[in-house]
């Protein structure tokens, strides 16, 4: 490991906040030549226009990932413009949110509405600490684009607002509701006699039996991104010793990462690891090692609800994509089977300092629209944050069976919000999670390596802390 500090997110952000504010002070000390009179006036607002939209132009920047970019320009855009024709909307996207946007907040000239989610997503806690996002509350409190009787809060899940608030201000939206789970293909399984496990004992048998038939690997993940790893790592550790695991790690704990749970889940991941992987995976991205599944080349892997929209130019017609929760670890275990981890993603924001932020504001109501939200579901084969807008909408077979998985565990749900509170604990977590995988790292250094980062990031004043 090279021994030259590293400028973490929230560095970066802090110092580039700098930039703006010697363009601020010139601008003082410099007349302006454009005459007060010419400001635009402003629009009233009422309950069909809430946040008083005029004709100033709005840029989109969606996260190209999972989801692609063309739900934006065929049915979200489409309906905002709809309502506003002299608003000229200027849909933008890419896969390196960060690069490509970060130097806009730098400059003090970031878009009006983001997705940013992704890999390579900025660093939401950085973001709110240096004062980047917009307010949402006036979202949730304003009419809803269906029924003006209706608040835009009242259609959302409630976990929406705790995930997206900061500090005690919303400020960020998951438009969609991401179910994790074991992803694999009901055709395969039906002509082996494959079972999904209901314990973790039958996953390890399931994965003995597929690894002996030499028809394919038992298991994958994207080994770039060791993400998709702890995800289930974290899960069966809830499932072992209650929610409670995940809300100590997220409120940074004292040894919260070195629980009992933690460490028979950690265990028992390095067993998959170490015994049932497709060969090559640490060196596979999430799209390779997914494609590798549709190739018949390898039986599971861990991912969210996105999955099948994501594979859907490679996956053959009668592949069936199917997920199911994790086993059940033990008797002991502190929750039932079917717990699963949901939280809301594909998050949208709107920058504090973008020019049209009545503009977002307003993109994001049209967004929470039931046609939209419906829409999007029917378009991407998932499911969004907005009450009853999958209701008489045909499903895929990976979104029924996300959906059947999610009805089965009713409240026994979990989540984190560690990884996206502060972003240097996500990158350790990533890279310590694939050297376990790989057998570099015990399971007790594992989880020694990351407490470190955590206490280092407890012990800094300079980091803003969250607690739920």
């Amino acid at each position: 490991m090279s021994d030259t500090p590293r400028i973490n997110r929230r560095e970066l952000l802090r110092a580039a906040a700098l930039v703006p504010l010697a363009g601020a002070l010139a601008a003082c000390a410099t007349p302006s030549s454009t005459p007060a009179s010419s400001a635009p006036a402003a629009v009233p607002t009422s309950a069909d226009n809430p946040f008083g939209v005029g004709g100033k132009p709005l840029e989109v920047w969606i996260f190209d990932g999972g989801f692609g970019n063309a739900y934006a320009k065929d049915i979200h855009e489409p309906l905002f413009k709809g309502k506003y024709p002299k608003v000229d909307v200027k849909h933008n996207f890419t896969k390196e949110i960060t690069k490509v946007l970060q130097p806009r907040f730098a400059g003090g000239n970031p878009p009006d509405v983001i997705d940013n989610s992704g890999a390579n997503a900025m660093d939401f806690g950085a973001l709110a600490q240096d004062g980047q996002l917009a307010d949402l509350a006036p979202l949730l409190d304003a009419p809803s684009w269906d029924d003006p009787s209706t608040k835009v809060k009242d259609l959302l899940d409630p976990s929406v607002i705790a995930f997206g608030t900061y500090d005690g201000k919303f400020s960020v939206l998951g438009y969609v509701n991401y179910i994790f789970g074991i992803w694999y293909s009901g055709k395969v399984f039906k002509e082996n006699g494959w079972e999904p496990p209901k314990t973790w004992d039958d996953f390890l048998k399931l994965c003995e039996t597929i690894k002996k038939s030499g028809k394919m690997a038992p298991f994958t993940y994207a080994g770039k991104f060791p993400q998709y790893l702890y995800e289930p790592l974290l899960t069966l550790a809830a499932k072992i010793g209650g929610p409670e695991v995940l809300v100590n790690i997220d409120n940074l704990e004292d040894g919260a990462w070195k629980s009992d749970a933690m460490k028979q889940s950690a265990t028992a991941w390095a067993e998959v690891g170490a015994k049932y992987l497709l060969q090559g995976t640490a060196g596979l991205d999430h799209v390779q090692t997914q494609t590798a599944q549709n190739k018949y080349e390898v039986a599971m892997l861990p991912a969210g609800s996105w999955l099948e929209n994501e594979q859907a130019k490679t996956t053959p017609a009668d592949f069936e994509y199917q997920m199911f929760a994790l086993p059940d670890f033990g008797k002991d275990d502190k929750m039932p089977t079917g717990t699963l981890h949901t939280q809301p993603g594909e998050n949208f924001i709107v920058p504090a300092k973008a020019a049209n932020v009545q503009g977002g504001l307003e993109y994001l109501r049209a967004m929470l629209s039931k046609k939209a939200a419906g829409d999007f579901s029917e378009l991407v084969h998932t499911v969004t944050e907005v009450k009853g807008a999958g209701e008489g909408r045909k499903l895929s077979p990976g979104a029924q069976s996300a959906t059947d998985a999610l009805k089965a565990a009713g409240t026994n749900t979990v989540y984190y919000q560690w990884q996206s509170w502060y972003g240097p604990l996500k990158d350790e977590a990533i890279a310590a999670t694939g050297a376990l995988m790989s057998g570099d790292l015990t399971p007790d250094k594992y989880l020694e390596r990351i407490q470190k980062k955590a206490d280092d990031i407890k012990n800094d004043s300079s980091i803003k802390k969250f607690k739920r």
